[in-house]
């Protein structure tokens, strides 16, 4: 292993990464100029742009992370760009397409989709590129987080058919047939305990979910309520060990659970509501 890997594996593990090997290839990887596969025991620094590493690596080891670094991160089949604007897309939250996917399995059929919170847009664009016949509406209280999402509905040839809205939740009369939101739901405690580089790069606004993290569920409680109709159905996200709460709280407004889909720790992630008959 050459002197150039040693050292920055040195540094990496020196600051406390637990997997400096996988790091070191990753920015490696994302700073080649070309295709070919890095391997850390035979690597020839004449593979990467020597600057867009040297920069990165910096950023790497103040905790940022990678996604913000370069900008990208996937989500269910696409790669999505992002900033410290927006949340980045969570593995589990594809459990919410997974969800609609089981319950509106034609996927030629005219549905009207709201994306209540859509940071990113990931789940709304990856939702109208499944459903290339429905109508989308995505929201979002912040105008930075809306222009990321705008952007990629643009870079994945979608913005024509995803109606933006800048306000809190939702403040319409329309109702919708899929209903879908990832809310903010860190408790105070979980939001303080997160990594400092996940702190410093993501918005609070997208993490944090009040004292108790309930917050958001007790806004969405009325919205779902208004904006649903018999057959509507809701897909809404939730943290851990917040299944029973937040049931109560949307069991208030008149909306109850049909099914509870777990994430890849079989924890109770994603709740399937309707509307009272």
């Amino acid at each position: 292993m050459n002197d150039f890997v040693s050292t920055h594996l040195a540094l990496l593990k020196k600051n406390n990464f637990n997997f400096p090997e996988i790091e070191l290839r990753t920015l490696l990887k994302r700073s080649a100029i070309n295709n070919k596969e890095i391997i850390l025991s035979n690597f020839n620094i004449s593979n990467i742009n020597e600057n867009l590493f040297y920069n990165a690596f910096k950023r790497r080891i103040n905790k940022e992370p990678i996604s913000k670094i370069f900008n990208e991160k996937g989500f269910w089949n696409l790669d999505f760009f992002v900033n410290n604007k927006v949340l980045d897309p969570r593995p589990e939250t594809e459990f919410i397409i997974e969800g609609i996917e089981k319950y509106f399995k034609d996927k030629k059929q005219n549905l009207n989709f709201i994306d209540l919170g859509t940071g990113s847009g990931c789940l709304a664009i990856s939702l109208a590129k499944e459903y290339s016949f429905s109508k989308f509406v995505a929201t979002d209280i912040s105008m930075e987080a809306l222009k990321v999402a705008k952007n990629n509905s643009k870079k994945f040839k979608i913005f024509d058919r995803i109606q933006f809205i800048n306000c809190d939740w939702y403040n319409g009369n329309k109702k919708f047939d899929v209903i879908l939101s990832n809310p903010p739901y860190l408790t105070f405690k979980e939001y303080n305990n997160l990594d400092t580089g996940l702190k410093k790069n993501e918005p609070k606004t997208a993490l944090y979910g009040g004292k108790d993290g309930l917050s958001c569920y007790r806004r969405l409680g009325p919205i779902l309520q208004k904006m649903s109709n018999k057959n509507s159905i809701s897909f809404i996200e939730i943290g851990f060990k917040q299944r029973d709460k937040t049931l109560q709280i949307f069991r208030e407004f008149g909306m109850k659970c049909i099914d509870i889909i777990l994430d890849y720790q079989k924890y109770d992630r994603i709740l399937v509501l309707m509307k009272e008959k």
